[in-house]
């Protein structure tokens, strides 16, 4: 380490980096001293427990690195598209060194390396080499990604060394174990799961078919198809994402649903895993629930200003029913979980009852449905009434019963709120009075229905502005929703920053309908929905097409995105 860091005995050298990340703004003095005494306490370096405790970033520790020895941090156009050295440097010593050489600079051989304060790794390449080494700083998640593209092979090859050619592999429980738990089976989960992370994923599906084993990644709510992993290795990576979430590897003919929790990047994260046998074998999807990547807040959601208001003077009211409504996969437990987090205090008891529990709220009762064991909305809902809380949360009215106990709850001075899958606000209504819900009960505890879906957002680097053609103005009838002349559209594009979609993030779209007394008596005359919906506009309610208009106009999102979300045919 002497050489490398100039002289500076290994203690210097982490002091001084402690005191770059300070000044670069990446911890403070108290993360420092905390990460002093559990390095002190088990023996390891100091920016090693900052990583596995999450107290700075990787991309932060490179930077501070990178300060402290003068030295450049690679960028992923530097990694090179052939392997340098392959017959002296093996791939598994490059992955146990986290180090990759990059190119040859005026007779040195550039080193690429996640940890630049150990000496053994250049001195090893060089020996190995003959060639004088210069390291340069590795982000760990670019170095993985060339190693997957260089050494795609070797890891192939060292994965299936142990493979017996006799039975199938799906034959044999503890087989599946041990292959499971072979290294480079190991590090491809791995690689996985960091890569969804990293890149913000909210779904990892790994789907095998006869000749390949396909894996996608969900970005802003579509599915993007990554690098295959071999199809051979199919049994060891299901039965290795079992394992993690501690289910049956043995069982294969049954769906089966667990929960992984994991440290990743230095950061708390939770996986919800769901597994469902197929043609080829079983098809895994992993549900990311990053705390630190969701935001529980109306406007970072990007809710209308006028429904946030409408919405939170529902849920200030002392009792009633609030309903948010929506498809899966339109933000109704996000825009639940923001409501909740805003209501919860010292003074109300919160109670929620979820299937399952998403994300863990503090301060806030979560229980989880358990159907098997006779845990169901209903039987918890009757229970929890018992312990007098103030406000309670049901993940979904599915049925009847469970629809009644929710209108007794708040008839006895409670706030109930709860989710539906319709498709507009005022569809709500008419699905619970198909429920069998009687109409004077649902006029007396109703007290709004948000409807939402969730668009895609626009690239802020890369988005294009063009003048809107005449058709679509007139079919859109953009004209009278904008004094913009001539009318104008933004347009994806596509850069790095947005992995070339021309999208990033999503936002909510939504209308939220308040019942009147126009509404309440098409309630009792049985209206349909759509006789509903035209009184809530009529009394003020922006419609979700409307509110989807608005964002495109902005420049927010696409009329294109607009469409897809809720599947409109006409304005």
């Amino acid at each position: 380490m002497d050489a490398i860091t100039a002289g500076r005995t290994p203690e210097q050298a982490l002091d001084a980096l402690a005191l770059l990340l300070i000044e670069q703004g990446h911890c403070d003095h108290k993360t420092i001293e905390r990460a002093r005494r559990v390095a002190a306490e088990s023996g390891q370096r100091l920016d090693s427990v900052m990583i596995q405790l999450g107290l700075v970033t990787e991309r932060g520790l490179a930077e501070a690195y990178a300060a402290l020895l003068g030295a450049r941090i690679v960028t992923p156009d530097r990694y090179p598209e052939e392997k340098l050295f392959p017959e002296r440097l093996t791939a598994r010593f490059l992955r146990t060194a986290r180090a990759l050489p990059i190119a040859m600079e005026d007779d040195a051989l550039v080193v690429a390396a996640t940890d630049p304060l150990d000496p053994f790794i250049p001195a090893a390449i060089s020996a190995a080499t003959g060639r004088r080494v210069v390291v340069d700083i590795a982000v760990p998640i670019e170095i993985e990604a060339a190693f997957d593209r260089l050494y795609r092979d070797e890891d192939t090859e060292e994965a299936a060394a142990g493979e017996d050619n006799g039975a199938p592999l799906e034959e044999d429980a503890e087989r599946l174990k041990d292959l499971a738990s072979e290294a480079p089976v190991i590090r491809l989960v791995n690689q996985l799961i960091s890569r969804a992370v990293e890149t913000q994923a909210s779904d990892i599906h790994i789907e095998p078919f006869e000749d390949r084993l396909r894996v996608r990644y969900r970005y802003d709510g579509v599915l993007q198809e990554a690098e295959s992993p071999p199809v051979r290795l199919t049994p060891a990576i299901t039965s290795r994402i079992k394992i993690m979430a501690k289910l049956d590897i043995a069982e294969r003919r049954l769906p089966q649903d667990g929960r992984i929790k994991l440290a990743v990047r230095g950061q708390e994260v939770d996986f919800r895993v769901s597994t469902i046998p197929s043609l080829w074998g079983e098809t895994v999807v992993m549900r990311v629930l990053d705390r630190t990547a969701v935001a529980f807040d109306y406007a970072k959601l990007g809710l209308p200003a006028g429904v946030i208001a409408k919405l939170t003077e529902a849920l200030n009211l002392p009792n009633g029913i609030v309903l948010v409504t929506g498809p899966t996969g339109s933000g109704k437990t996000t825009t639940l979980y923001s409501g909740l987090l805003a209501l919860n205090s010292v003074t109300r008891k919160v109670v929620t009852v979820e299937d399952p529990i998403e994300y863990q709220l503090r301060g806030i009762n979560q229980i989880q449905v358990k159907p098997q064991i006779g845990l169901t909305f209903a039987s918890l809902l009757r229970s929890i009434l018992r312990q007098d809380p103030d406000v309670i949360m049901v993940g979904e009215i599915r049925d009847l019963e469970t629809a009644q106990i929710a209108v007794q709850a708040a008839l006895t001075g409670h706030l109930v709120l709860s989710t539906l899958h319709t498709n507009s606000a005022a569809a709500s209504i008419t699905r619970l009075r198909d429920m069998g819900l009687e109409d004077y009960l649902l006029t007396a505890v109703l007290r709004g229905v948000l409807a939402q879906r969730l668009v895609r957002r626009l690239c802020a680097a890369c988005k294009r502005e063009e003048e809107a053609a005449p058709e679509m103005v007139e079919r859109f009838d953009l004209a009278r929703r904008t004094n913009h002349r001539p009318v104008m559209l933004w347009h994806p594009v596509g850069c790095p920053q947005c992995r070339g979609t021309g999208y990033r993030g999503r936002l909510a779209i939504a209308e939220f309908l308040q019942p009147d007394a126009t509404i309440e008596h098409l309630i009792f005359a049985h209206a349909e929905h759509s006789e509903i919906e035209k009184a809530a506009v009529a009394a003020g309610m922006e419609t979700m097409f409307d509110s989807g208009m608005a964002a495109a106009l902005e420049g927010v999102t696409t009329i294109e995105e607009v469409m897809r979300s809720i599947r409109a045919v006409e304005a």
